[in-house]
């Protein structure tokens, strides 16, 4: 049964621009090097402001483990990693199951 895991970056007040170009020039060129398995990412707006949000899609426990083993394991990746985490405050990560209703992405 395929997974979803659902990723909140709250970036320090002021600091969203810079945290969506680091993302832009570095993050997703450097994770885009690895199996896709993202959904999609988005950003707050009304009511969710200074947040980076992106759910990642995976076909179970292992797979989603072994994508974020070598996502770690990528020096580019980690020299990203470095760079954003003064930019975050908080980060929340949920884990979801599709519901046996309605559309599946």
């Amino acid at each position: 049964m395929a997974i979803y895991e659902l990723r909140t970056y709250s970036a320090i007040v002021g600091k969203m621009a810079e945290l969506t170009a680091l993302y832009t020039h570095e993050g997703w060129p450097a994770l885009s090097k690895h199996p896709q398995k993202l959904v999609g990412y988005f950003t707050g707006d009304i009511g969710a402001l200074n947040e980076l949000i992106h759910i990642w899609k995976f076909d179970d426990d292992a797979d989603r483990r072994a994508f974020w083993a070598g996502v770690f394991s990528d020096p580019e990746f980690m020299a990203f990693a470095a760079k954003i985490r003064p930019l975050i405050r908080e980060q929340n990560n949920k884990l979801m199951l599709s519901a046996p209703w309605g559309p599946k992405p």
